[in-house]
């Protein structure tokens, strides 16, 4: 077992996934955002299962996870302003997407048949020293059907997939709890096409030409559709009040009574802490007992605005 990952990683299933992925396989892999259905993204055949697995839409690109900036450079046209965005934030969860090398070899379905590809370095230990091992990029969308709430546990990928996934690596609880910021560099002006963990404000300083946050348009980033994150469910935004036959998803201290069940993302109003409890209290509120569930307002400043992100998607009609 290599000494330098942390003790409850099993070396075992480091070798065991190597294997799969050199195979053609899937395997479900921890990051620091959410949990990745992770396949080697040079290999079509591979990336197209990880699309038959959750069930996603061909035209629903994919971030490709890299070791380093040296990987990064392999399949994309790197810029200036890549390299100084990566030196700050990487690795973290910041994903940046860029033009595609002529020669890249990455399979054109990790682009949905684009011309731009989403990178991203992790920065949990255990993905780190897979990739290094690996010594090429995973394609690693969220290991959950496609449109679904995202996981951000082991047990929450066993509870979507049960065996059909060969390997499922536990590396622990999501810290983060949210999917990267995506930020555009492929255009004259660089715009954030996810709002995630890297926020508006920690990336202005860097970027003076930040545009607004896209909405729309050609998907060139996971997260854009309209309807993402759903429970089975309807979810209710911005409520004050609370039926009796509904599931209270709270925030703060002052919350309305009488909801049939209440979880509080953070009763002190820490938008860090409501970030990381977010997808695992939506699973947990997702109960066909209850006729949908009502969330309170969420501040729209920092991370926040990633909050609201997801759950304007979980709500939006199916």
């Amino acid at each position: 077992m290599n000494q330098d990952l942390p003790p409850y990683i099993d070396g075992r299933d480091v070798d065991k996934a190597l294997s799969l992925w050199h195979s053609g396989q899937v395997v479900a892999i921890p990051t620091e955002t959410v949990y990745g259905l992770a396949a080697d993204a040079c290999n079509g055949e591979a990336v197209a299962q990880i699309y038959a697995t959750k069930a996603r839409p061909r035209f629903n690109p994919l971030i490709v996870h890299v070791a380093n900036i040296a990987m990064a450079k392999r399949y994309v046209i790197w810029t200036t302003e890549a390299e100084r965005l990566a030196a700050e934030f990487w690795p973290g969860p910041l994903t940046l997407v860029l033009r595609r090398k002529d020669n890249c070899p990455l399979s054109e379905l990790v682009s949905a048949g684009g011309e731009t590809v989403a990178l991203r370095m992790p920065a949990h230990p255990l993905t780190r020293h897979l990739l290094e091992t690996f010594d090429g990029g995973l394609a690693a969308p969220s290991a959950n059907r496609s449109g679904r709430i995202s996981p951000t546990s082991a047990a929450h990928v066993q509870a979507e997939f049960g065996a059909t996934i060969p390997l499922v690596i536990d590396g622990g609880i999501c810290t983060v709890g949210l999917e990267s910021t995506v930020l555009d560099l492929s255009t004259s002006t660089p715009v954030i096409l996810r709002p995630g963990g890297i926020t508006r404000a920690m990336l202005s300083p860097f970027l003076p030409r930040l545009g607004e946050t896209v909405t729309g348009g050609t998907l060139k980033s996971p997260g854009m559709l309209e309807s993402h994150y759903a429970p089975g469910i309807p979810v209710r935004l911005n409520v004050t009040e609370v039926a009796t036959d509904e599931a209270l998803l709270a925030f703060g201290r002052d919350v309305p009574p009488g909801s049939a069940h209440m979880l509080n993302l953070s009763p002190d109003g820490t938008l860090t802490k409501a970030a990381a409890n977010l997808f695992s209290y939506l699973r947990l509120l997702d109960d066909t007992r209850y006729r949908a569930i009502a969330v309170m307002p969420i501040p729209n400043e920092g991370i926040g605005e990633a909050i609201n992100d997801r759950l304007r998607r979980a709500a939006a009609p199916r």
